[in-house]
């Protein structure tokens, strides 16, 4: 069986890069976990889940995350990635993740993935305790990639 998650730190990151793949590798090691085997995972944290500022990985792992990410090789192109963490009253129940990626502010893009956790809770019925979020913006050079995660550990 695979043990549930304790621990949670969101963290972003950007890069340029030769190709679209070597910008999103630049982008996961500027997050802090490029060196990881990431999981793609839906969006649930669960109950008791304790947040830290990050996390050290070790080389490889095979790591939970929910992500947005952003890609684009358009020069002067803006592109942002956010995430968000809602956590309902209930501290028995689990916190839903929602990420968003898209071309413009980072600002923009944050707001639009706060109230997709505020609609995630109301579809849920539960009433929201509170919301944690990042995001980051990309102004593209090249090739460029903005990264934006929720990363779960043990």
């Amino acid at each position: 069986m695979i043990p549930i998650p304790t621990k949670y730190f969101l963290t972003t990151g950007s890069s340029e890069g030769f190709m679209p793949l070597n910008a999103f590798d630049q982008a996961l090691l500027n997050a802090g976990i490029g060196n990881t085997n990431l999981i793609k995972m839906s969006s649930i944290i669960p109950p008791d889940c304790q947040r830290l500022d990050s996390i050290h990985l070790p080389y490889g792992a095979l790591v939970p995350v929910a992500y947005a990410s952003r890609i684009s090789q358009i020069p002067g192109e803006i592109i942002s990635a956010a995430v968000a963490c809602a956590f309902p009253m209930d501290k028995e129940k689990p916190g839903l993740i929602m990420e968003y990626s898209a071309t413009g502010h980072k600002e923009e893009v944050e707001a639009i993935v706060i109230k997709m956790t505020e609609e995630g809770m109301r579809s849920r019925g539960e009433e929201l305790k509170e919301i944690e979020s990042v995001s980051i913006s990309h102004q593209v050079e090249h090739t460029g990639a903005a990264f934006a995660a929720v990363v779960l550990w043990y």
